[in-house]
């Protein structure tokens, strides 16, 4: 069995870009873009919480490290830098090295330099700590949006969740339907060009991780408004997916998992969002607005005008 620095050495020590010093010494030197302001983020998945035991290891490279990237677009920023900490029953290389190939394909198609970590014995769980740079006063926030704003929301959300609910068995999903659905579960792919794309333009905004509604319940809560939804006007995708329609519906609206973006944007930026959207290839859906009324909460309308309310609203570490 390798040791804990064979295991680094082999998988984990990769040049570097843009990185002064990276892995080899008792820290990393990096060196700030002038003119740029320094993002920060970590975020941990633990087995049996974040992913299935049995999720193949590479795909799980993949996401760990996407879901932290997820982070930097979310705040408009651009990835940079990169640590992680890994702990694992043991060390085995077959697993590491399938792990280390889908961590560092996320890493090298967003230009990302791994420049440290840590590994040790313990339940499967991994720590990425991610730095990313944006412009001063550029940052995309949870706070800003406004009344009268619209809300919008990137790509087929709830699809990731429909997949989760696949291989747990609380539904069975066939063919292109469930291959689409497990790929979006287990390969998200960060939003990094819309959330740049957005510097200027959105008033706030924020990564779907935990649920769109309870996603939104942040940025409506740090900006001290309310927001109204509406049902119909949601991306089909998740909904035409699942068997049923109140699985499609949970998945979609409290499903988490996704990694889009969801943001508001002044009412008169329309055009601008739609032009995006086209030269990016990614479909940008408005799906509501943001109101007076009720700061902190959602009031989500089915197409005519009723309320319509949801057995939960987003994931909860600890609900």
């Amino acid at each position: 069995m390798p040791s804990e620095f064979a295991l680094i050495d082999r998988h984990f020590r990769r040049p570097t870009g843009h990185t002064q010093l990276g892995v080899g010494d008792d820290g990393a030197l990096i060196r700030a873009t002038p003119g740029m302001e320094l993002v920060v983020s970590t975020d941990m998945l633990v087995s049996g919480t974040h992913f299935l035991p049995d999720t193949d290891p590479e795909a799980l490279g993949w996401k760990v490290l996407a879901v932290n990237v997820s982070d930097m677009a979310a705040m408009g920023a651009e990835p940079r830098w990169a640590l992680l900490a890994v702990a694992l029953p043991a060390a085995t290389e077959s697993w590491v090295e399938r792990f280390a190939a889908g961590f560092f394909a996320c890493a090298s198609a967003h230009g990302i330099d791994v420049i440290g970590g840590d590994t040790t014995r313990g339940p499967r769980n991994f720590c990425v700590t991610i730095l990313g740079e944006v412009p001063q006063g550029q940052a995309l926030l949870r706070s800003g949006a406004r009344p009268g704003d619209e809300v919008w929301i990137s790509g087929a959300p709830g699809l990731a969740a429909l997949g989760l609910a696949h291989l747990q068995g609380r539904c069975t999903l066939d063919g292109e339907v469930r291959d689409r659905c497990v790929e979006a579960l287990h390969r998200p792919q960060p939003r990094v060009a819309l959330g740049i794309a957005l510097r200027g333009l959105a008033t706030a905004a924020i990564d779907v991780s935990d649920g769109l509604l309870g996603d939104l319940g942040h940025i409506l809560e740090c900006s001290g408004a309310g927001a109204e939804l509406r049902l119909d006007h949601m991306p089909a995708a998740a909904l035409a997916a699942a068997p049923e329609a109140e699985l499609g519906r949970q998945c979609l609206l409290a499903g988490g998992d996704d990694y889009e973006l969801l943001f508001t944007a002044p009412a008169g930026k329309g055009t601008s969002v739609t032009a995006l959207s086209a030269s990016l290839g990614l479909a940008l859906t408005r799906i509501g607005t943001v109101t007076e009324q009720h700061p902190g909460q959602c009031v989500l309308r089915d197409a005519t005008g009723n309320a319509v309310s949801l057995a939960r609203a987003g994931y909860d570490h600890f609900g």
